[in-house]
Formats: structure tokens, sequence, C-alpha cells
């Protein structure tokens, strides 16, 4: 993917990741997007070392990978933070 669809696909799997697990975060727009990049790049990661798959498009398999990813990155952030 390019690094536009990237962002965007980021961006959406943090504002998921956030209404997921809400909390108060500092940072808003910018951290929503750098923290569901990341959480792609993690979950695409950890499910490809798995075996489970790879983020590889704008896919639904893909996006619940992102979602998770971004999950746990959010939950790191979290508990670095406090």
């Amino acid at each position: 993917m390019g690094i536009l669809s990237w962002i965007i696909f980021g961006l959406i799997a943090g504002i998921l990741a956030k209404w997921i697990m809400p909390g108060k975060d500092g940072g808003g727009f910018i951290i929503t997007v750098v923290l569901g990049i990341i959480g792609a790049v993690v979950g695409g990661w950890i499910s490809t070392f798995f075996g489970f798959g790879r983020v590889d498009g704008f896919n639904f398999g893909s996006f619940v990978v992102a979602i998770i990813g971004a999950l746990v990155v959010l939950f790191v952030y979290r508990k670095i933070r406090s």
C-alpha cells in the first residue's frame, strides 16, 4: 500500500481503537493517526508471525488485524504514560 493508504487505514484503525477502548489520552488527531499506523504495522507483524495472515490491502481481514494491533499499541501507550 502507498503511504497515503497507510495513513488513512491507520486513522480509521486508531479512531476505532480509541472508540473500543475509551480513556483520557492526550494528543488528539495526530496521536490517533500515529497509534493507528503503528497498530496496523504491529498487528500485521504479529499476525504474519503467528501465521494468521497479513495486512495486504483494504479488506476486512486486514482491517481487523489493524484494529487489534492499534488496541495493543494503545494499551501499551497508556501503560507507559501512566
